[in-house]
C-alpha cells in the first residue's frame, strides 16, 4: 500500500465509522460516487475487499477492520498535530469528540450548547451510546472525553465528578406503593423490576442497593433504553430504578411518581472521563474545564428536592483504574 493517500484513509475511516457510504458522503461534503471511488481505490491498493454488502447493509471485512483501525489512529494523530499547531498560533477552534451514555442525553446537549455559545469556533461531534460502547470508544481513542455515571474499571482513566446524579425508584401513579411513606427495601422484593441491559451503571447501582438490603428480585424485565422503561412504568408493567434527571417531564405531569424508599435517592455523580495516557488538546481541555467550573448551573432537580449539598463538596479527582 505504498501509494495510499491520506484522503483515501480519511474517506474509508468515515465509511467504517458510519457503515454507510451515504452518511460518509454527507459528513465529508462529497457525492456518494466520489466516496465509493475512493474506497475502491483503497481496496485496489490493499489487494483485498474492505467492505461487503449484505442486503442494504454495509459490513467491514477482516481486512477492512484492520485498515479502519490504522486509519483511525492516523486520523487522530493528524488532528492532534493540526490542533497543536493551531494552539501555537493562538487559535481556539478544532473538533471535539464527546461520547455520553444514554442517560446523559437528557442534559448533555444543553451543556454543549452553552459551551458552543462561548466557543463558536469549535466543531462538536456528540455520540450517545450505551455504557459498553462508550468504554470501547475510550479504549479505541475514538472520543476525546466521555460523560458517564460509572467510570470504567477495565481502563486506565482519569475521571472527575462534575454534577449530582440522584437515582430513584419509580412507579405508575396508581401503584399500591405510590403514596406510601418510608418504604422498606424488603417491601420491593415481590415487584417486577424493569432493568437496563447488563453493564449499565444504573442497573449495577440498583443491584448493589438491593443486595446491601438483602433483597433478591423475583421478577425482572430487561429493556434497552430509558424511554422504553418509562413507558413500561407508566403502563404499570413494574417499577424501576432510574436517574431522576431523566424524569423531569414525567414527574412534573404526574405520569410517574417517585417511591419513598428508605436510603434513596441514592447519591451518585456524573463524571467526565478520558484515557490516562491521552494528551488532551486545547479544545478538549476547554470543555473539561467548562464542565468542572460552569456546570453548577445545570438543573439538579433531585438535589433541590432532597437537600443535597452544593457542588463545592465535590469528590476529588480519580486517577488510575477508576
Amino acid at each position: 500500500m505504498k501509494h495510499v493517500t491520506l484522503r483515501q484513509l480519511k474517506v474509508f475511516e468515515t465509511v467504517a465509522r458510519h457503515l454507510s457510504f451515504s452518511r460518509a458522503a454527507e459528513e465529508l461534503h462529497l457525492t456518494q460516487p466520489a466516496v465509493s471511488m475512493q474506497v475502491r481505490s483503497l481496496e485496489d491498493q490493499a489487494g483485498l475487499p474492505l467492505t461487503e454488502q449484505v442486503g442494504k447493509k454495509i459490513f467491514l471485512t477482516e481486512a477492512g477492520v484492520e485498515v479502519a483501525r490504522h486509519a483511525r489512529v492516523i486520523a487522530q494523530q493528524l488532528r492532534e498535530a493540526e490542533e497543536a499547531l493551531a494552539a501555537m498560533k493562538g487559535m481556539r477552534g478544532g473538533l471535539l469528540n464527546i461520547g455520553v451514555v444514554s442517560t446523559a442525553k437528557y442534559f448533555a446537549p444543553r451543556l454543549l450548547t452553552s459551551f458552543r455559545q462561548a466557543h463558536p469556533e469549535v466543531e462538536l461531534r456528540l455520540g450517545v451510546h450505551n455504557r459498553g460502547d462508550i468504554v470501547r470508544q475510550l479504549a479505541d481513542n475514538e472520543i476525546d472525553l466521555a460523560i458517564m455515571g460509572r467510570p470504567p474499571q477495565e481502563l486506565e482513566t482519569v475521571s472527575e465528578p462534575f454534577a449530582e446524579n440522584p437515582l430513584v425508584f419509580v412507579a405508575a401513579p396508581d401503584h399500591p406503593l405510590a403514596k406510601a411513606k418510608n418504604i422498606e427495601p424488603k417491601q420491593l422484593a415481590e415487584e417486577s423490576f424493569l432493568l437496563r441491559e447488563p453493564g449499565s451503571g444504573t442497573r449495577a447501582a440498583m443491584e448493589r442497593f438491593l443486595a446491601d438490603n438483602g433483597v433478591v428480585p423475583r421478577r425482572t424485565v430487561e429493556m434497552t433504553s430509558n424511554e422504553t422503561i418509562k413507558q413500561a412504568v407508566m403502563a404499570g408493567m413494574g417499577i424501576s430504578f432510574i436517574s431522576e434527571r431523566t424524569l423531569v417531564l414525567e414527574l412534573a405531569t404526574g405520569n410517574i411518581v417517585r417511591l419513598d424508599v428508605q436510603g434513596t435517592p441514592l447519591k451518585r455523580h456524573w463524571y467526565v472521563v478520558h484515557r490516562a495516557e491521552k494528551r488532551l488538546l486545547p479544545v478538549a481541555q476547554a470543555f473539561h474545564k467548562y464542565l468542572l467550573e460552569e456546570s453548577g448551573g445545570m438543573d439538579e432537580p433531585a438535589a433541590a428536592k432532597t437537600g443535597a449539598a452544593p457542588r463545592g463538596g465535590r469528590p476529588k479527582q480519580e486517577k488510575g483504574r477508576a
